[in-house]
């Protein structure tokens, strides 16, 4: 079982497009604008200008999801650099992360009647697989108190 990233995005919460670029730099490892774009275009169905794409990775970036490195810096007679976008986080990570919040959230309710609830209406194989995640808990914290 993997522990939570070292690193987490300041905010968890995407909008649509912004999810759809994150889903565009993980398959690609990494994306120019005009990759993203590109992508996005092949669709004969989708319009959006290549500013839209630069304004959701700033927002993406400030979310803490993203980072861009400068792969062709400013050249004499070339008006700009050229960045790539690259995940700060893997996307197994991101479910990770989205599964736990999603956890910490519902434990927030903090109502034993409504968790008891709720777990009543699990069937025989949802019991089962809270079972196993019971034993695997067990496991772990069993194993770190061996290391300590």
């Amino acid at each position: 079982m993997s522990p939570l990233p070292r690193h987490r995005p300041h905010q968890l919460s995407l909008g649509p497009l912004e999810a759809e670029i994150l889903a565009i730099i993980w398959a690609k490892g990494g994306a120019t604008v005009k990759d993203i774009h590109d992508h996005i275009l092949a669709d004969p169905d989708r319009d959006l200008a290549q500013a839209s794409v630069t304004t959701v990775l700033q927002r993406l970036a400030k979310k803490g999801w993203l980072r861009r490195e400068v792969i062709q810096p400013e050249k004499p007679g070339k008006l700009r650099r050229v960045y790539q976008w690259q995940p700060t986080v893997s996307q197994q990570e991101a479910k990770l992360l989205t599964a736990h919040q999603q956890l910490q959230s519902f434990l927030a309710i903090g109502s034993p009647d409504i968790v008891a609830a709720f777990a009543d209406s699990l069937d025989t194989a949802e019991l089962d697989q809270l079972d196993a995640i019971a034993s695997r808990l067990r496991a772990l914290r069993s194993t770190k108190r061996e290391d300590v």
